[in-house]
């Protein structure tokens, strides 16, 4: 599974490198400001492009990709300067999942616009293309209808991790299909929060007479872990081998030298970062959690009187 951090790099990667091509003696500044990069970032990741290359991966394969007297520079990939050609089926399969964000109500504005000249394309006058998604829960439309009139909803919600239920108050700002599963995404009065719920888990769903004002820009339709004010934060230091969590895992990066990271990882549970701190062994340290400390050294004492 590829988490959101690392699409994320790769979409804008594959954003900067055509338009750098295209603009051949662009300084460092430029790239940065235009695609929202750090110095830092924007090398980082001109050294992994720099290793990337088409399949015989001989010196005369690979993209020569660098900063010149402050000037970035792109040699060796001239298939990213020339437009995509899609194969039938990529095309088809990129109409489907455009067809089936326009009917989750997450759409921009501008996705309507794209998916007609696609289908244009595509399917011919005379064809159709019909996208079964999930079958849609009996309360998707009154949390379309509250994102849409900015109307406050009361639910009654089983979390998927604990297993506990609770009374929660919710400002839907939209809904989502992904991975088979139907989702809401908003504000959460109980936790103060932005918060996503699987729609499946909600148990009860009742309008209220409150109201609210949705943000301008409402965050993009994924599932994600947002951290509460009740979840333990473990500081761990991953070595270059470990490194890979702070992309599969959605954490926040303290520090980053020689290949190391220093991440702040968030849980409800601190069992979650125990877990993952020993099957991780010598590749990570804890270095601050007095709670997650405790319940990694719980969970190796069980490891231990169970395998002897």
């Amino acid at each position: 599974m590829t988490s959101p951090r690392t699409a994320d790099r790769l979409t804008r990667i594959l954003s900067m490198l055509p338009w750098v091509i295209a603009n051949p003696g662009t300084a460092v500044d430029e790239v940065c400001k235009r695609f929202g990069y750090e110095r830092a970032e924007l090398l980082e990741d001109l050294n992994l492009v720099f290793v990337c290359g088409l399949p015989g991966y001989g010196p005369g394969d690979l993209m020569d990709a660098s900063v010149d007297d402050d000037e970035v520079v792109i040699d060796m990939a001239d298939y990213f300067a020339r437009p995509m050609r899609l194969t039938a089926a990529e095309a088809l399969m990129l109409l489907a999942a455009g067809l089936a964000v326009m009917s989750s109500g997450a759409a921009p504005p501008a996705l309507a616009s794209a998916v007609a000249k696609l289908q244009a394309v595509v399917v011919p006058d005379e064809g159709t293309v019909e996208i079964d998604l999930a079958a849609e829960p009996e309360t998707l439309d009154l949390f379309r209808g509250a994102a849409r009139e900015g109307r406050v909803i009361a639910i009654t919600y089983t979390a998927i991790g604990s297993g506990s239920t609770t009374e929660r108050e919710i400002e839907p700002w939209g809904v989502f299909a992904t991975l088979g599963n139907w989702y809401v995404r908003g504000y959460c009065r109980l936790a103060q929060a932005e918060r996503v719920f699987r729609i499946d888990r909600i148990r009860t769903a009742e309008p209220t007479a409150d109201g609210f004002s949705p943000p301008d820009e409402p965050p993009s339709p994924v599932v994600r872990y947002t951290p509460g004010v009740d979840d333990v934060t473990a500081r761990i230091r991953l070595s270059p081998r470990s490194a890979w969590v702070a992309d599969y895992y959605p954490v926040s990066v303290v520090d980053e030298t020689d290949g190391s990271k220093t991440i702040d990882f968030s849980a409800g549970d601190p069992s979650v970062a125990a877990r993952l701190l020993v099957r991780l062994a010598s590749t990570a340290s804890l270095e601050d959690g007095d709670e997650v400390a405790e319940a990694t050294r719980e969970l190796r004492e069980r490891i231990l009187r169970r395998y002897g």
